[in-house]
């Protein structure tokens, strides 16, 4: 009796995500999947998979007939870095080497110019190794369980800095141990390689993360 009161419940439950997702369908009419998905998990807070599963069980069985969306991540790496979704990848590198210039070329003594490499500096220091590990780690995805599949911009600035301060006295540490020592030249061209290196694996792992979750939404045209 139990396993048949589960087995109703579910069928129950999938029923009435499938009306859910029909009525969306007809209401908000959305152009493809990938919209209908967003607005689906807005009003039932499912898993995005979850979602899709039952679009396309919905579209095979001829109940929904979509458009497939035209595709937005080029599959070609080289293109992807002339869109608009890797904005943030060079607006990090330029703001790295631009700090790092900075450093080096303005002295302590040039105010009030100092202050822009303190500004400069802060950011390079409690911002950017975070950040960039953070994007290199969770491209796409939350690393905790909250609302949102995406990582928002409170989450991401609270694992930036809360990272960055873990990043920077390791990297501290381990030059204590090199002929180099802590000072402001190795420091300065060690977070910056720390940058470059999270930077460039996190938009590795964003365009192959965008590339498989377009495929995943593409549902075929009838």
């Amino acid at each position: 009796m139990g396993a048949c009161s589960s087995l109703a419940k579910k069928q129950s439950e999938k029923e009435a995500m499938q009306q859910i997702i029909l009525q969306t369908v007809k209401n908000e009419k959305p152009s493809n999947v990938e919209r209908l998905t967003d607005l689906v998990q807005q009003k039932l807070h499912l898993s995005r998979q979850e979602v899709v599963d039952q679009i396309l069980l919905l579209q095979n069985e001829g109940k929904i007939t979509l458009k497939e969306p035209p595709p937005q991540t080029p599959t070609a790496f080289i293109n992807y870095l002339q869109t608009s979704q890797a904005y943030w990848y060079w607006t990090t590198i330029i703001l790295a080497i631009a700090t790092t210039i900075i450093v080096f070329t303005v002295p302590e003594e040039s105010y009030p110019i100092v202050y822009v490499r303190y500004v400069f500096g802060s950011v390079f220091v409690l911002w950017m190794p975070g950040y960039t590990f953070i994007r290199a780690l969770f491209p796409t995805k939350v690393p905790i369980q909250t609302s949102s599949t995406e990582l928002d911009n409170i989450e991401r600035i609270a694992l930036s800095i809360g990272m960055s301060l873990a990043l920077v006295p390791i990297v501290g540490l381990l030059l204590n141990y090199t002929p180099f020592g802590i000072r402001l030249t190795p420091v300065t061209l060690s977070l910056l390689a720390l940058t470059l290196t999270f930077a460039t694996a996190a938009i590795i792992r964003e365009h192959k993360a965008n590339l498989k979750l377009e495929t995943a939404l593409r549902v075929p045209t009838k």
